[in-house]
């Protein structure tokens, strides 16, 4: 069969099969339906004219892009041939029905012809309600648009498979999807990607809606305030009240502050919209610019960056001070799980249970204050001390209310501006000397601030904001732990500095003491020279202290007398040895005095903790003929009812075991008297009880306690000893009096591993669990001494 024949014949033998030219279109895709102008290049006119050779006019219109052919076309008739408003020619095509593109064939004229088998659509019921479904959308996509006459057209529409090569027309759909609806014949499929692809449309539509309502409501509010602060201005302009002085710098302070917390930024843009609408009559003016310079100065986002060199911060701690081997070991143990976080990509600042509330407690002069500046050196931190001694308002420490005249945040608040940092080292100092009266309760308000679960939402009063100190190291110091209440105890770790030994203060003065009072007095080593010597006297017979105080003042008058004699003339340089200081210092202060005090019968020495540290204390005890006042105990030097307590305690025991400490049973029916010197100074604690036992049989015997003999411990009345606290200080006071033997508790022998070598190695330490073994080691030897009762005969 000729393939010019006009009425276009089945050319393939098989029956929907049709010869027809083809023309691939790059810039659109044809769906059936469809009316679109084409304009006319060679090729498109070579199909347009094979076309309009035949006798129905049919060609075949298939998309082309970039990957590949399309496997389907539309057969379409050509309506019109003419020009475009350009002038270009064109021709105005009708998309009829889809056609599946087979192999190619020979036609007439230089067109490209292929053979196309006709798609045969079926309407399913499930086609016409994915038809129904996808209306409503495409009404609903119009009705953004206002396309009302479109929507009429589409409401018109019935055919289920004409609904959904509409879809030819939607800009919304790209080429690569109208060709994939182009090759689906099945109508079913069409419409189900179709309501899948329009609700995907008609989501984005509404985000990009929400999104452009949300910018033009910000434009506008701003474009507003702008409006109405430039109407305030002019208003208080017409009264003659002027704008508040500094509103706008506040303003611009605060949008320009990018540190600030998005809590605090809120507030402080809230109490600017106050600033701004207050006049300057108005107090309320002032308060609100001094809580935004509060604000605004303190260091929001500001953090130092911590050394975690270990090795180096412990040589920053040993430069610094002497000894004091546990708390440098408690930082340095700091420093190295920080450093250990920071190689693992942890979390490094403090947080929630951080645990970095340390105490250092120990009696005055044993170098606390000072540890805090070199625990903030090694760490590389800013240094902050807040001294709470005598502070009774709890205002002082969560702030005052901004109701109040002349109202100001808190000292820890005041310590984080001063710092410069929100990570500094805060030294509390003498946090046991915080009281409490009608005004609040200071340490209660503290027990926030030291708990790490608490303190990083610390709330002062006079901000009302949030205020992380997690990432902050309080060092608190102390000279009496029990005078701290035990829940703010509870939050802190303690750590102990019970004082020096004199070789320890030696050392001090030789490398710390000495070079500075050499520098203040304008002195050289060249001029000035002090012998070990009398480093050695000054720390032994001069001074009786736990720590270096006083010592230091005795070398700054040593060096101030010595620049006179410099100075006047009478020599050119001064050696400073033992001999030397009774003109430069005074006589000693302090000589051994157990000897002289225990060498008659009823005297013991104890050893107790002050607030001072370590000391000695004698108790004395006599006895008299009962006469008219009858038998009984008399207790003088102005003691606390616990070692009352002890005396009775004390009393009984010896009375019940006289005969294995052979005291005659007659000793009690005299008046005995117990006695503790320093009666102007209040004395109280449990740790007499040994002491006093032993007072009272050595004048029941009339055996001297051995001069070189020390003890501390509590007494029961079966005659066990108990547990008693401070051992080192004690211990340390026991050698500054020269002491050589101490009896302490049995309990207490863990303690001895805190005391320094030299110490025990000056010392004979003795443990005993029985006030009897106390007794037998401490009284001379009966042979030595008068006959038992001699005291009380004398007495």
């Amino acid at each position: 069969m000729s393939t010019t024949d006009t009425n276009a014949t089945d050319l393939s033998g098989q029956p929907g099969t049709t010869a027809l030219p083809v023309l691939f279109v790059t810039d659109l895709v044809v769906l059936p339906g469809m009316v679109v102008p084409v304009e006319l290049d060679d090729a498109a006119r070579a199909a347009i004219d094979a076309a309009r050779a035949s006798s129905d006019g049919r060609l075949l219109v298939a998309p082309r892009l970039e990957d590949r052919y399309a496997s389907h076309g539309v057969i379409a008739s050509v309506e019109r041939v003419g020009q475009l408003s350009g002038g270009a020619p064109a021709a105005v095509l009708k998309a009829e029905r889809r056609g599946r593109i087979g192999s190619g064939v020979t036609g007439p004229g230089a067109a490209l012809w292929v053979e196309v088998e006709a798609v045969d659509e079926h309407v399913t019921d499930r086609a016409r309600e994915l038809a129904e479904d996808y209306k409503r959308l495409v009404v609903a996509v119009l009705q953004r648009r206002e396309a009302w006459q479109v929507i009429d057209t589409v409401h018109r529409m019935t055919d289920a498979s004409a609904i959904a090569d509409a879809a030819g027309y939607a800009p919304y759909l790209s080429d690569e999807r109208k060709r994939e609806l182009l090759e689906t014949p099945d109508v079913e499929q069409r419409l189900a990607r179709l309501v899948e692809w329009t609700r995907e449309h008609l989501a984005e539509v509404e985000l990009t809606d929400k999104i452009g309502e949300d910018v033009r409501d910000g434009m506008e509010k701003t474009q507003r305030e702008y409006l109405l602060r430039q109407q305030l201005a002019a208003i208080r302009k017409e009264l003659g009240e002027g704008e508040p002085e500094g509103s706008d710098d506040y303003r611009a302070r605060v949008e320009a502050h990018t540190g600030l917390p998005d809590a605090v930024r809120e507030a402080a843009l809230r109490e600017v919209d106050k600033l701004e609408r207050a006049s300057d009559q108005n107090p309320e003016a002032g308060w609100i610019r001094t809580w935004l310079d509060t604000v605004l100065d303190l260091p929001w986002g500001v953090v130092t960056d911590d050394s975690t060199d270990v090795v180096a911060a412990r040589a920053v701690l040993d430069a610094d001070h002497h000894g004091l081997e546990e708390v440098k070991d408690r930082i340095v143990e700091y420093l190295a799980v920080r450093s250990r976080r920071a190689e693992r990509g942890l979390q490094v600042v403090g947080g929630r249970g951080s645990g970095a509330v340390v105490l250092l407690a120990g009696p005055p002069g044993v170098g606390k204050t000072s540890l805090g500046e070199s625990v903030a050196r090694a760490l590389g931190r800013n240094f902050v001390r807040v001294a709470l001694g005598g502070v009774r308002d709890e205002a002082e420490i969560r702030g005052h209310r901004r109701t109040y005249v002349g109202a100001l945040p808190g000292r820890i608040v005041r310590a984080i501006k001063e710092s410069g940092s929100m990570n500094p080292v805060v030294l509390l100092d003498e946090v046991d000397k915080v009281g409490a009266d009608h005004r609040g309760d200071p340490a209660a308000a503290l027990l926030e601030v030291l708990d790490p679960a608490q303190n990083h939402t610390f709330r002062d009063h006079y901000l009302e904001l949030d205020l992380d100190l997690s990432d902050v190291l309080f060092v608190a110091t102390a000279n009496v732990v029990e005078q701290i209440p035990s829940a703010l105890l509870d939050r802190m770790e303690l750590v102990t500095l019970d004082g020096y030994t004199e070789d320890d203060k030696v050392a001090i003065a030789r490398d710390f003491l000495l070079p500075r009072q050499l520098e203040r007095t304008a002195l050289t080593t060249d001029e000035v020279t002090v012998s070990d010597e009398a480093l050695h006297e000054l720390a032994a017979n001069h001074t009786r202290e736990a720590g270096v105080r006083q010592m230091e003042r005795l070398i700054a008058r040593a060096l101030r007398k010595a620049a006179t004699r410099l100075a006047t003339g009478a020599a050119t340089h001064v050696d400073i040895g033992v001999d030397d200081l009774p003109e430069l210092v005074g006589r000693p202060r302090f000589m051994p005095e157990s000897a002289e005090r225990t060498s008659v019968p009823g005297v013991a020495t104890g050893l107790a903790v002050t607030g001072l540290g370590g000391d000695v204390l004698f108790i004395e005890a006599s006895a008299h003929d009962a006469g008219t006042g009858g038998a009984g105990l008399t207790l003088t030097g102005q003691l606390g009812e616990v070692m009352k307590e002890s005396a009775q305690i004390a009393l009984s025991f010896v009375h019940s075991h006289a005969g294995e400490l052979g005291v005659d049973p007659a000793f009690f029916d005299k008046a005995i008297h117990v006695h503790v010197p320093a009666g102007a100074t209040p004395k109280d604690g449990p740790s007499a009880g040994i002491t006093m036992v032993t007072a009272l049989t050595s004048l029941a015997t009339g055996r001297p306690v051995r001069s070189t003999v020390g003890m501390t411990g509590e007494v029961t009345l079966n005659g066990r000893v108990l547990p008693i606290g401070g051992l080192k200080q004690k211990l340390l006071a026991a050698q500054r009096a020269g002491l050589t033997d101490v009896f302490v508790p049995l309990r207490n022998e863990p303690d001895l591993d805190d005391v320094p070598a030299e110490v025990l190695e000056a010392l004979t330490v003795h443990v005993v669990g029985d006030v009897l073994d106390v007794v037998r080691g401490a009284l001379e030897e009966p042979s030595a001494a008068a006959p038992a009762g001699a005291a009380a005969e004398a007495a």
